[in-house]
């Protein structure tokens, strides 16, 4: 549209021109001859309307129209301006050879010309911009940039016209591949990736020497969102992006070979049934004990790499606290099942735990033989005298609970992980397997010596 606003004002021009200069005067000059010389002047309309006449007049015209637009007495361009922002730069040089620092990315062309040419220019998808280097060697260069397009009437200006630039001679290095595994967060929880193949370890370098030095690792980076799939099994990755990384973490710019690799993540779903333990908090009313824990499940199935697995297997369950402070009747709780350090899930996140009370009652278990643990390597510890070697334990609980208990589920210790050598007063710890009772020492501290062996 914008161009034929442009050749309807052209043509406008032109046709005010010839009626002021031209038709206006020519009509007065006829008009006062035909008055004033009556039929002389009918004898100059009909010479005006020969053929040859007007042939003439026609010639005559076009040449002065000629005359006048070529010593720009009638001047129909208007001149403006047009911005082509943020065309890209390709610099011209030896890649495999050297190095460039200071290149621009892109730059802004000015282009001046008549509205018309402006347009024409803008259509066009071709605004090629180099820089020439080639033929220069390492060091610093001042070099121009060009627009490689023929303009025609248009004039440009290029911003920046001139660049100083650093060439250096391109070396190369030997660099190990590793791996960094992105967005594992994504991955379904009940799945880990157990392992990363592919086929070279080595990758090679290239760039300025002062750069390569900066080089600390190169890394593969295997992002997880862009598998096809996320099966247990074999998932193949292609086209695996490398980046080199300075000792701070920070992207090199270098040129790695190959600049992509493509990899197996092999994925695998580890998983262990491991038992739930409920281990009450507190006391319940004075007199009472507890009777009965019943949990809605016994166990649960842990999802975890297969090395947290073997650590959850150690414990041997996973403790649920549950508070009985002051409780005076049979209790329903629905708990959270805490997900253990380094798991990824659980199949079920909660259970329900019903408490029984009943009356209590006490019984005394004698002669516990006192434990060390957590004694530092290279010593030995052992009780000052008989008083400190064996403990009486007073167990408080329901007495069918009790009864079913044996000197064999209770077990006294000392936690000698703070101790050096020498003889010290320890606290006596107990614990038994069964959490519905407690358990206490009538002897509070007991003497242990500690010696090298």
């Amino acid at each position: 549209m914008k161009l034929i606003q442009t050749f309807k004002k052209l043509f406008r021009s032109i046709a005010r021109f010839f009626d002021h200069y031209f038709v206006t005067p020519v009509t007065k000059i006829i008009f006062i001859f035909t008055n004033k010389y009556g039929k002389s002047g009918r004898q100059i309309e009909n010479w005006l309307s020969s053929t040859n006449t007007l042939l003439f007049i026609s010639l005559l015209l076009a040449f002065a129209i000629f005359v006048m637009i070529d010593k720009k007495i009638i001047v129909f361009n208007d001149n403006s301006a047009e911005v082509l922002q943020d065309q890209p730069v390709k610099a011209i040089y030896n890649e495999e050879s050297y190095v460039v620092e200071g290149l621009p990315e892109t730059v802004d062309i000015t282009l001046i010309g008549s509205t018309t040419d402006l347009y024409i220019a803008r259509q066009s998808s071709n605004h090629d911009v180099t820089m020439d280097l080639s033929g220069l060697k390492p060091g610093t260069h001042k070099v121009g940039i060009k627009y490689n397009r023929n303009t025609g009437n248009i004039k440009y200006m290029v911003n920046p016209s001139n660049v100083t630039v650093i060439i250096y001679q391109k070396v190369s290095e030997t660099k190990t591949l590793d791996l960094d595994v992105l967005n594992l967060d994504h991955l379904d929880p009940k799945l880990v990736v157990e392992d990363v193949k592919y086929d070279t370890d080595k990758v090679i370098v290239k760039g300025a020497e002062h750069v390569l030095k900066d080089v600390a690792t190169v890394k593969a980076l295997v992002d997880l969102d862009s598998l096809a799939t996320q099966n247990v099994g074999t998932n193949k990755l292609t086209d695996a992006i490398l980046k080199a990384y300075d000792k701070e973490g920070n992207v090199v710019d270098v040129e790695i070979v190959p600049s992509k690799i493509d990899v197996d993540v092999v994925i695998s779903s580890p998983s262990e049934e491991v038992p739930i333990k409920i281990v009450p908090t507190g006391e319940v009313s004075f007199g009472l004990g507890i009777s009965s824990i019943e949990l809605s499940d016994e166990v649960v199935t842990v999802y975890a790499p297969t090395e947290v697995l073997e650590k959850i297997k150690e414990t041997g369950y996973i403790p649920i606290e549950v508070d009985v402070s002051d409780l005076k009747v049979s209790k329903e709780y629905k708990l959270e099942i805490p997900l253990p350090v380094g798991a990824k899930s659980l199949s079920t996140n909660t259970v329900t735990v019903k408490v029984g009370i009943e009356e209590s009652t006490n019984k005394d278990f004698t002669d516990i033989a006192v434990e060390t643990r957590n004694l530092p390597s290279g010593y030995i510890a052992q009780g000052v005298s008989a008083n400190d070697a064996k403990v009486t334990v007073t167990v408080k609980g329901v007495k069918s609970v009790i009864d079913s208990l044996e000197a064999g589920n209770i077990h006294a210790y000392v936690d000698l992980s703070d101790y050096t050598e020498g003889t010290h007063k320890v606290d006596v710890k107990v614990e038994g397997t069964d959490s519905k009772v407690q358990y206490t020492s009538k002897v509070k501290q007991i003497e242990i010596k500690i010696s090298k062996k």
